[in-house]
């Protein structure tokens, strides 16, 4: 251990030491790993000199220091662990030379964790206490002789790797208790940096994985953030003259001032990035870890026979995506730098899997990505909504896009948010996870909304503001603008986007605060609000918001006096602008001929139009850019259309982003009776290249005259591919629109999005002997979001008690 000479002392008794060691200090905080040194060093020289002094020719003996000081981390206050190491041939000489060794540090009040051992002894200790071991694994010579140091810490390292398999997971389980008693330091007002998760305890585990060779944390900032918290205990050592770990409220000032920081936010900042990193590597490593040992306890050919058949290692998620070993990883086929889309693509597969997202691709994804165009592509933008919708799953991964930039370089206004404290009893979390916290408690809200897509972004955004002066919501509100018309929602889109964040805090506060039976009340907030769908978003928002902040913060009452707002403003909205069914809007040229052609040929005809290649990143997208390509059919007006189509479409493994359904009258030149089904969808392949609409038109005809058994088929593919956990996804919800058309029932579904769905919809709604008069189908992000118009076999709106019970059946029908 070296030292800087300005420390250097020949005296070495305690006097001598403790005012070179009063001297060093004196320097302050701000003089970080030099001046653990140079007190390592001078600490190192003074225990020298004792042991000399007591044993000038001593053999078979040496000091050892150990954990954190053999890792050379004094702080002011810290213990000094040492080992006294024998070979057991005189016990008396070595009890009177820990006698003149002890003795001298009690004297001068410094804390003391030693230990009088042979190698032996040590070895055996180890194997049977796991803090002892790790003590060890750090062993370092100070003094006496050196072969019998190093003998141990050899012997030390080869039971260590042996016994690795073993004793990783006791360490593991031991991290995982102390952060359940500590919890988490990046997000605690008055952290414990040693104890908490992502403190120096789980650094130091994380170099005893290292020392196992059996796995190893990644290592970009690792260094920096160990010696930022060590910094800051240093300086939380000199100015309460304790030996504390734990950062108090009243302390944090006074840190921050000795380490020459702007005030206490910057500290926390500071020390929460540092946690940030180290759980991460955490996160990584265990996960590394596990991988490694049910390797090893699997042998590799029965690893590769399960049930007499191979097993597939790598299953498509989607383009450019597979998962491996438990893992999203890239396929052999994706290419970043030419693709802008796939960081975000990955990260919603892996979400919306409930799987991790790979390290290793993240980081390459990183190095290589091609920026974003401005506006986004509605893929990019839907990719980002599907990740912000995958419920709990989202946290993790968005974590592993945070510790390689990406999210910072996707949203750079995320930066002013990034680990931004929140001094707020009432707030768990630290900013930027807090919006994370509310877009998976919206996740869980988006059957109520007819826009989920505009709740999740919402709940990214609505505190977004805290990381400028002044009122955070009027700031959000400006910044929310600009995110929004970079991802590329609409103009009415990004007002309304605007408005949520802007007013997020309105529901809760008016509900709470003020006279709701005051007529002037309601309207306020009708007017801030402006339109019932914008109240529904804002209503879901509100209790997303208070759930992601914390148990204080949302309670039966608070949720009751919300609703009872929300039904009053909502009266007041409708008699403002009483509903209208839509007209539906004529068609083109190329729809009707369609038309005409499938009732001269009595059978399906298609038009597939791919759209065309994305330009480079300087030339911008489109707004409001369609995801996918356009699918227009024209089919003669018969049961079964519906199913037959979504079915083909599922098998073909194409998704369905839009879709409408309508009957189209035929002109009465043609034929004065006649009628045709217009579907017009957008759709999408899950992966791979799109099929010919040869083959389409084929399957959609076997489809419709009963020869290509669908069901069966989607049944079969799904057996042949094995079951992945994936994420709870809330359960479907199908209602009654009311009063919303004169000439039909509308049924509303709100889902989940799956390969199938439509399928499964539309078979229910055959088997209730209703005709499907048109529909409205939208997939935004993974939330499916259709409207059916439906009539009886007469063509007239279902009586509600018919309507109520096929919503019931269909509801039944998708939660099977």
């Amino acid at each position: 251990m070296t030292r800087t000479d300005d420390h250097k002392t020949d005296d070495t008794g305690p006097s001598g030491y403790a005012a070179a060691r009063l001297h060093l200090l004196s320097e302050g905080a701000r003089s970080g790993p030099p001046r653990r040194t140079a007190l390592a060093g001078l600490t190192d020289d003074w225990l020298t000199g004792l042991f000399t002094a007591a044993a000038p020719t001593a053999k078979g003996i040496s000091l050892v220091a150990v954990g954190g000081y053999g890792r050379g981390e004094l702080s002011p206050r810290s213990d000094l662990d040492l080992l006294l190491l024998h070979d057991g041939s005189d016990p008396a000489a070595v009890a009177a030379l820990a006698d003149r060794l002890w003795y001298p540090v009690w004297d001068l009040g410094i804390s003391l964790d030693h230990s009088v051992r042979t190698s032996a002894e040590a070895r055996k200790t180890a194997g049977e206490d796991l803090k002892v071991q790790l003590g060890l694994l750090d062993a370092r010579h100070l003094a006496g002789d050196l072969g019998l140091t190093a003998g141990l810490r050899t012997a030390i390292l080869a039971d260590w790797r042996n016994q690795a398999p073993r004793r990783l997971p006791e360490l593991q389980e031991l991290c995982a208790e102390r952060a359940e008693r500590h919890g988490e330091l990046r997000f605690l007002l008055e952290p414990d940096l040693k104890e908490a998760r992502g403190g120096l305890r789980d650094a130091t585990a994380l170099r005893a994985v290292a020392a196992s060779w059996l796995a190893d944390a990644p290592r970009e900032g690792l260094d920096d953030a160990r010696r930022r918290l060590l910094d800051a205990r240093d300086a939380l050592h000199l100015v309460t003259g304790r030996a504390t770990d734990r950062l108090a409220l009243q302390e944090q000032d006074q840190v921050a001032a000795e380490l020459g920081l702007l005030d206490a936010d910057t500290l926390l900042r500071q020390v929460y990035e540092a946690a940030r990193v180290i759980s991460y590597a955490g996160d990584v490593t265990w996960r590394e870890v596990n991988r490694v040992l049910r390797a090893r306890a699997v042998r590799p050919r029965l690893r590769a026979m399960l049930g007499g058949k191979p097993v597939a290692e790598r299953t498509p998620l989607a383009e450019g995506v597979v998962e491996q070993d438990g893992e999203a990883v890239l396929a052999r086929t994706a290419r970043p730098e030419r693709d802008p889309v796939l960081p975000l693509r990955a990260a919603a597969a892996a979400a919306q899997a409930a799987l991790p997202l790979s390290p290793h691709a993240v980081r390459r994804m990183a190095a290589t990505a091609r920026p974003l165009p401005t506006p986004w592509p509605a893929e990019a933008r839907e990719q980002l909504i599907t990740l912000l919708g995958s419920g709990r799953p989202t946290v993790d991964v968005w974590e592993a896009l945070e510790a390689e930039g990406l999210i910072s370089r996707l949203l750079p206004d995320w930066e002013r948010v990034r680990c931004r404290p929140q001094r707020n009893a009432v707030h768990l979390w630290t900013v930027d996870r807090h919006l994370i916290e509310t877009a998976v408690r919206a996740s869980a809200l988006t059957r109520r909304v007819s826009r989920p897509d505009l709740l999740l972004v919402a709940a990214l955004l609505h505190d977004i503001g805290k990381g400028w002066p002044g009122d955070h919501s009027v700031a959000g509100e400006i910044i929310a603008k600009d995110v929004a018309a970079r991802l590329g929602f609409d103009r009415a889109d990004v007002g309304v986007l605007a408005t949520l964040v802007r007013h997020h805090l309105l529901l809760v506060e008016t509900a709470t605060r003020r006279d709701l039976d005051d007529p002037a009340t309601v309207r306020a907030v009708a007017d801030a609000v402006g339109s019932e769908s914008t109240l529904e978003l804002l209503h879901a928002l509100t209790e997303a918001d208070a759930l992601a902040t914390g148990p204080a913060a949302w309670s039966t009452w608070r949720g009751s006096l919300v609703t009872d707002l929300v039904r009053r403003v909502l009266a007041v909205l409708a008699g403002d602008h009483p509903g209208t069914e839509p007209e539906p809007a004529a068609p083109t040229a190329e729809q009707e001929r369609l038309a005409i052609e499938a009732h001269r040929t009595g059978g399906p005809v298609l038009a597939l139009r791919a759209q065309a290649e994305p330009g480079p990143p300087e030339e911008p997208a489109e707004t409001g850019e369609p995801l996918g390509v356009e699918l227009v059919i024209a089919v003669p007006d018969q049961p079964g259309v519906l199913p037959a189509l979504a079915g083909v479409l599922a098998l073909h493994r194409l998704t369905v982003r839009t879709g409408g359904l309508r009957t189209l009258r035929l002109p009465d030149d043609v034929d004065d009776d006649g009628s045709v089904l217009l579907l017009d969808w957008r759709v999408a392949a899950e992966y791979g290249s799109l099929p010919q609409s040869s083959r389409l038109r084929a399957d959609l005809v076997r489809a419709l005259d009963g020869s290509l058994d669908i069901t069966s088929r989607l049944a079969e593919r799904d057996a042949a591919y094995p079951r992945r956990r994936g994420r709870a996804a809330p359960p479907p919800r199908v209602t009654v629109a009311p009063a919303a058309s004169r000439h039909a029932t509308v049924i509303e579904v709100r889902a989940q999005d799956a390969p199938g769905l439509l399928f499964r919809i539309g078979t229910a709604l055959e088997k209730a002997a209703v005709r499907v008069r048109s529909m409205h189908a939208s997939t935004l992000g993974a939330n499916a979001v259709d409207a059916f118009y439906v009539t009886s076999g007469t063509g007239a709106p279902l009586p509600p008690e018919d309507a109520t019970a096929t919503a019931r059946v269909l509801e039944e029908a998708l939660r099977a």
